[in-house]
């Protein structure tokens, strides 16, 4: 049973690397499985459909994304340097990303709309996380650092969090993390 666990972790490289540098609708699952060198049988033993296998592609992003922002916490030295962490963590996590278009939750969400039925979607339920943990995470961090409007100053550093992403994707070269930070402490110390 060895082979199992790498095999299903070369299709998931395969995955979100085909998804988010091609694009999620345009990839076929018979390309991931050629990219993972598996028979197309055996990716969908595995994962059962495409969904399935975005989906479990994002939950491993999800993951990877909090360890990195866990981290970046977890060496900042005050309550307002915990709230600017985001932005840490989006540069480590950058650097630890293979070549895709590395926010996979915004390219997924700009390929695929929200359920407009109210109806189940596991894909999107995982957009919905992340966007929940970032915007929770930011408020609760921003009553840490004693913010006069914590919800405030949460959502503002959720639009330069976005902003950051959105330039990175085009290519910015003006350090978006690097301004970002800094429009950040500004709207930090006069909360």
């Amino acid at each position: 049973m060895a082979g199992r666990p790498h095999t299903r972790e070369r299709i998931l490289d395969a995955a979100e690397a085909l998804f988010f540098r091609n694009g999620i609708a345009v990839t076929g699952v018979d390309q991931v499985a050629a990219s993972a060198g598996v028979a197309i049988v055996t990716l969908y033993k595995h994962f059962g459909a495409k969904d399935n296998l975005l989906r479990e592609v994002l939950a491993r992003r999800l993951e990877a994304w909090t360890r990195h922002w866990d981290a970046a916490v977890d060496r900042a030295g005050s309550p307002e340097d915990r709230l600017l962490a985001v932005f840490e963590a989006v540069e480590t996590f950058r650097a630890a990303s293979g070549p895709t278009q590395w926010c996979c939750f915004l390219a997924t969400a700009s390929e695929r709309s929200a359920p407009a039925d109210g109806r189940d979607d596991p894909v999107f339920d995982l957009i919905r996380q992340d966007t929940r943990l970032v915007t929770e995470r930011l408020a609760r961090l921003a009553e840490d650092a004693r913010c006069g409007d914590p919800d405030g100053v949460a959502s503002v550093l959720l639009l330069l969090y976005n902003g950051v992403l959105a330039s990175l994707l085009r290519g910015s070269p003006s350090d978006p993390v690097g301004r970002a930070r800094t429009a950040a402490r500004s709207v930090i110390s006069s909360s």
